[in-house]
């Protein structure tokens, strides 16, 4: 198993001292003949069955020697992914003490950053465990492919930090925020397969999957041996022992007892959490937590200071642990709290980390402390030099709320930079006497519920696709039937259109509207689908006057989710009385929720059908157009790093003075028709995606997100800033060969332009035999090829023969695709050859081809931003 999927416990529990002075006696001579001067990773393969008697540990090697205890299985002469880990298990800075090495220094020159005592030839000491866990974007992809191997699927992980092995494991699985994935958590299909040995052999005895440890805990619940659950998994036997304590202390001493001090204490010592404990006893969660705070079993917080308390540390760098000494005194002084936004994954990446890094800076300058809570090792926010002070806890209200507890009950939090894990904490802080500074927790509930927004637009006239919230099935189809399918099905309080789906008729909204009011967590919204052009926002607001920082235009129309689509600024196409619709709605919406600091509003334009995307002609008449609010995010949205970047306004900074107080007219940018002028520059956000990694999962671009990150383009005009973008997100077609094109009957009337531009090109154009018919008629020479159904594997062979620069492919309607379609955009993905599943897109890509794009301009930024702007 790849080791970014792999679970990984710091420090080492499982050999001995002398094995493990043996592997760092390896490692050094391997760094030292290589000659290796900065960060270097090795990784080892110990032997599970070895024993201290080199002749009992098995069948000889080939050379007639006796087994080795280890193998060297890898070496990376650099700061790896593991650098970041063991950076944050230790608190041992290593990219840092790597660069200094760069420019000549010893280790011994070089101060330990932590300790201000030792230098950093001191090698770390650890009196606590971590535990590391990988957030697998498997509740997206249901359909897909979960079995762990050699080739890393996971999107992120998450770190947890206690004095003992089951507390930091139990803290690392509240840390993963996967709904419905909790320590007592088990499948549906396990419920029914009581006996030990049967559920071994059907659910551990195969190929490990991302929900292994589930599967082990289901296991040994049912009684499965030590022994038992070893030889179907090779999990080593001391942490299976320790897994089976986890699991007797809840059936033995939790399950449907009455909670009291002892227990309570114990309960909490072991890392169970309060929900785990009301589940199990059979009282609220706030009652748990109420009896806790009454009896005094409250967590104290230990430092992380590389040194096992060898020495005096000054790092601000705090976990928690249910013992009794303090060492985290509150802060004195002015201090607010930042909540991070967890572990990387599809819809909530690292432009969030950006924001909190971002706000941290912001209100270091105000004079104001920043505290940042986060459990995620690979960012900068953990840094332990971020902040003013950094708790490594789980994003959840049980462990926020301890820690403003710990600080004082009148330290302010910022929620709105952590993406939707910060929002969804924001009430819940509120409930509990928190204060959220900036947005009210209210006015975030208004804009996140369905329901309770679709009223309050209703009610200030902001136009909206017509439709309703439904709790039911039968709601949900008396609401469709009333406005005609398609429909947009859209849960509440989700990130990356989790569950979110176009339903072209009654069998699509029984197949989708299950899993969407699974996902949600209020009613679900069945609205009119309008496919027009799609633009959006970011936005700051002091509750009175609103700037909207930009406006982007999504390459693709709306139907797409827009951390999958490519995004324009400054939009190309708005006419003056669009632009001047979207920045007045924006204003309204800002000052009637109201909104003080970021706010994201994505719209649907529309007029008598829909236009073609940018690469069309777009409308560019005065009368008043047609404008649909189709989403409302009181927060930090992904594209707030890439508008900040590209217009020089610093929406962090603003919103962070905001909360504290402040105005847009104090903090000196005001604009009297509410809109940043635009520079000098055309900027395209593009998507990247990961799906070669992810077998079995569908390309399609929909409502759902499924890009894991995004890369950006510069330039002065929009030909070759797409262009940029396309290198960058590796979606650019080689400059010759073959494009094949296949797409559905709806869209044939569509492609027509495309097909012509990728002739004009020059390429040679294959398709299949309806679109060949379409091309044929249009006097273009095209190769015909044999579907996949008719038993020919030749358009799979074309795909993967090197010689294919693009696939243009569109499914049909509905989810339910043809098998065709999806092997043909899966071999193109597995190949590595561009492939184009909106026409939208497709037509871009031709138009930035035509136009020469590969002529661009280099400059630095800080050279586009000091052009004159436009008015």
């Amino acid at each position: 198993v790849h080791t970014g999927d792999s679970i990984v416990v710091a420090p080492s529990q499982t050999i001995t001292d002398k094995e493990y002075q043996q592997l760092r006696s390896a490692a050094l001579k391997i760094i030292r003949a290589l000659g290796i001067e900065g960060g270097c990773n090795v990784q080892f393969a110990v032997d599970p069955d070895r024993s201290p008697d080199p002749e009992a540990r098995g069948a000889p090697a080939p050379s007639g020697a006796p087994t080795p205890a280890y193998y060297v299985i890898e070496v990376n002469p650099r700061v790896s992914r593991s650098s970041a880990l063991a950076s944050k298990a230790t608190g041992y800075p290593i990219a840092r003490v790597a660069a200094k090495i760069a420019i000549g220094k010893r280790l011994w020159e070089i101060p330990n950053a932590v300790t201000k005592k030792t230098t950093a030839a001191f090698e770390p000491a650890l009196d606590y465990v971590v535990v590391k866990i990988p957030r697998w974007p498997f509740d997206k992809f249901r359909a897909a492919d979960r079995r762990l191997g050699t080739q890393m699927k996971a999107t992120g992980e998450v770190m947890a930090i206690d004095r003992t092995f089951e507390a930091a494991f139990l803290k690392a699985l509240r840390s993963l925020e996967v709904k419905g994935q909790g320590l007592l958590t088990e499948a549906p299909a396990w419920v029914d397969l009581g006996d030990p040995t049967a559920f071994i052999a059907r659910y551990l005895a195969a190929e490990p999957t991302d929900d292994r440890m589930w599967r082990v805990l289901a296991a040994l619940r049912r009684g499965a041996t030590i022994d038992a659950v070893h030889a179907a998994t090779h999990i080593d036997r001391w942490f299976l022992r320790k897994l089976r304590g986890i699991v007797r202390f809840a059936e033995d001493e939790l399950q449907g007892k009455t909670p009291n001090p002892t227990l309570l204490r114990r309960a909490k010592r072991m890392g169970f959490s309060d929900e785990d404990i009301a589940a199990l006893t059979g009282v609220l969660a706030t009652d748990v937590r109420r009896l806790r705070l009454q009896w005094g079993i409250v967590p104290v917080y230990k430092m992380v200071d590389t040194c096992a308390a060898e020495f005096e540390a000054v790092t601000p760098y705090f976990y928690s642990t249910y013992e009794q000494e303090n060492e985290a005194l509150p802060l004195e002084g002015p201090k607010t709290v930042i909540l991070g936004s967890g572990p990387i994954r599809i819809g909530q990446g690292i432009e969030f980390d950006c924001c909190c890094v971002q706000s941290a800076m912001a209100l270091t300058e105000r004079g104001t402390k920043p505290i940042m809570i986060n459990s995620n090792p690979e960012t900068v926010s953990t840094d332990f030099d971020a902040s003013a002070r950094l708790y490594f806890e789980p994003l959840d209200e049980e462990s926020v709320a301890s820690v403003l507890a710990n600080e004082g009950g009148d330290v302010a939090v910022l929620a709105q930079f952590g993406g939707q894990t910060a929002l969804n904490l924001a009430h819940r802080i509120a409930d509990i006497g928190g204060h959220i500074s900036g947005t009210s927790a209210d006015a975030i509930g208004l804009a996140e519920d369905r329901r309770r927004f679709h009223e309050f637009a209703t009610a200030l006239g902001i136009p909206q696709p017509p439709g309703g919230t439904a709790e039911s099935l039968s709601e949900a189809r008396v609401i469709a039937d009333d406005i005609g399918y398609p429909v947009l099905v859209r849960p509440s309080y989700v990130l990356g259109g989790r569950g979110m789906e176009i339903a072209y008729g009654p069998d699509d909204l029984d197949r989708y509207f299950a899993s969407a009011l699974e996902a949600s967590f209020g009613r679900v919204l069945v609205d009119k689908y309008l496919r027009g052009r799609e633009v959006e926002v970011d936005a700051v607001s002091d509750g009175d006057e609103t700037l909207v920082a930009g406006i982007m235009e999504h390459i693709e129309r709306a139907g797409v989710h827009s951390g999958d689509s490519f995004a324009v600024y400054p939009a190309p196409n708005l006419s003056a009385a669009e632009r001047d619709e979207i920045v007045e709605l924006t204003r309204k919406i800002a000052s009637s929720l109201p909104v003080r600091g970021l706010l994201n509003i994505q719209f649907i334009l529309k007029w008598g059908s829909a236009g073609a995307g940018i690469a069309g002609t777009g409308r560019t008449t005065d009368e008043k157009p047609l404008v649909y609010v189709i989403e409302v995010n009181p927060r930090a949205s992904r594209t707030v790093p890439f508008l900040t970047k590209v217009t020089g306004v610093p929406l962090v900074k603003l919103a962070v003075a905001i909360g504290a107080g402040s105005t847009l007219a104090a903090e000196g940018y005001t604009r009297a028709d509410g809109l940043w002028p635009s520079g000098d520059l055309v900027a395209v956000k593009a998507p990247v995606f990961s799906m070669a990694k992810l077998l079995d999962v569908d390309t399609y671009l929909g409502p759902e997100m499924k890009s894991t990150g995004e890369v950006i383009g510069i330039d002065r005009t929009f030909a070759p800033a797409l262009w940029k973008s396309l290198v960058a997100a590796g979606l650019a077609p080689m400059p010759s060969g073959k494009v094949l094109i296949t797409v559905a009957d709806k869209d044939k009337a569509e492609v027509v332009s495309i097909i012509e531009g990728f002739h004009w090109l020059g390429y040679d154009l294959v398709a299949t035999s309806g679109t060949a018919a379409l091309i044929r008629s249009l006097g273009i020479d095209v190769t015909e090829v044999p579907k996949l159904g008719d038993g020919d594997a030749t358009i799979l062979q074309l795909i993967r023969s090197g010689t294919c620069a693009a696939v243009v492919n569109t499914p049909t309607m509905g989810k339910t695709v043809d098998r065709d379609g999806f092997l043909i955009r899966r071999a193109a993905v597995e190949a590595r050859v561009p492939c184009l599943t909106s026409l939208d897109t497709a037509l871009a890509v031709v138009t930035a081809l035509r136009a020469s794009a590969q002529r661009y301009n280099v400059a630095p930024l800080s050279e586009y931003r000091s052009t004159p702007v436009v008015a």
